[in-house]
């Protein structure tokens, strides 16, 4: 019944068939269509398929009070589980251009890799503008890819109409998050420092909570057939341990050590992240101090030494500590959300396992 390890390698493997039968029909097209089918195959190896995981758990969840004896899960609720993954991977290779990322997990980022096969071919052209522009349709034919799955898996099920709800709305608020994401790296010097941190966390909750966590548990209730009540409950502690999983990787973005987290340390002031750790940090200097940490943010060039100072000062000003009691916050709101809630005890019992492993983590 747990969705570790069995039930995940079942994900795995399903997404290993449907990529095989994409790069077989790509093939077809020619070399550069296979070049481009098996870039996406690589986009999505390796990860802690941690949507899959929550979206199993919100459906066991389910599942545990409405079936004399639950099953583990079936075809349908592994295919959903994989086009969610195929869908993060789409959402990682957009993130990784937007924020001109090198790598991820420790291995070149999709428009880096796609640069050098470029290069590696002695195509004509500017290999980096190749890079970009491929990434951008590599990303589209991920979201293709799992729409495709989605449907696949759904097809003939009495649940479909609810659950293909929960997934167009979880890819609507993402790609909302993300455009607020882009968006506050500019429009934060327009607004007063006391709403920075309440921007950030708008940012945090339609970017990732919603989609990393609140989504993926209500995609796997609604695939149960759950009612209202228990898609409130398991979104309620969803949205929570999403937020308190941003925050998480906030800290990590800053203060996270490259050789486990897979990206240079203090990545994010290199990218300009305007996250709630900033936003704390800012609202506490002074004028002077807040106008160098923000000629800081964003600059490309930043060494360590410089990233040290910066970390130094957001752990000085207490923004550190703020943004820790602020991910204990939201767990402890996150476990009152399960209070009385009409969900089976193993599926919560597991649910209250993948929470601490998704916010006290290293990477």
């Amino acid at each position: 019944m747990s969705t570790s390890p069995e039930p995940i390698e079942a994900v795995s493997q399903r997404l290993d068939k449907f990529v095989s039968e994409q790069i077989s029909y790509a093939s077809t097209l020619g070399s550069e269509a296979e070049k481009m089918a098996r870039a996406a195959a690589s986009s999505l190896r390796g990860g802690k398929r941690l949507r899959a995981r929550f979206l199993l758990t919100g459906r066991r969840a389910v599942d545990e009070v409405t079936m004399e004896a639950p099953t583990a899960p079936d075809t349908a609720a592994v295919g959903v589980a994989a086009a969610l993954e195929v869908f993060q991977a789409a959402a990682l290779v957009h993130d990784d251009l937007i924020d001109n990322s090198d790598t991820r997990r420790g291995q070149p980022a999709a428009h880096r890799a796609l640069q050098t096969a470029h290069r590696d071919a002695r195509w004509a052209g500017d290999s980096e503008a190749f890079g970009r522009s491929a990434a951008i349709l590599l990303g589209d034919l991920l979201v293709a890819w799992s729409d495709d799955l989605l449907e696949e898996s759904l097809e003939g099920l009495a649940t479909a109409g609810p659950t293909r709800r929960q997934y167009a709305d979880m890819r609507r608020d993402v790609t909302i998050g993300q455009f607020l994401d882009v968006a506050e790296e500019s429009a934060y010097a327009v607004h007063p420092d006391d709403v920075h941190a309440d921007r950030a966390l708008r940012v945090a909750s339609y970017k990732s909570a919603r989609y990393s966590i609140q989504k993926p548990l209500q995609i796997g209730a609604a695939l149960a057939g759950a009612d209202a009540a228990q898609l409130d409950a398991l979104g309620r502690f969803g949205h929570d341990i999403g937020m308190a999983f941003q925050l998480r990787d906030d800290v990590l973005g800053v203060f996270g050590d490259s050789a486990v987290t897979g990206k240079p340390s203090g990545d994010d002031l290199r990218e300009g992240k305007r996250t709630v750790l900033v936003a704390f940090a800012r609202r506490a200097l002074p004028d002077e101090r807040r106008a160098a940490l923000d000629a800081l943010l964003g600059d490309r060039t930043l060494d360590a030494e410089r990233i040290r100072d910066v970390q130094q000062t957001i752990v000085d000003t207490g923004a550190l500590a703020r943004t820790e009691e602020l991910i204990a916050e939201y767990e402890r709101q996150a476990e009152n959300a399960l209070e009385g809630a009409r969900l089976g005890a193993g599926a919560v019992a597991e649910l209250r396992e993948l929470a601490r492993a998704a916010t006290r983590r290293s990477s």
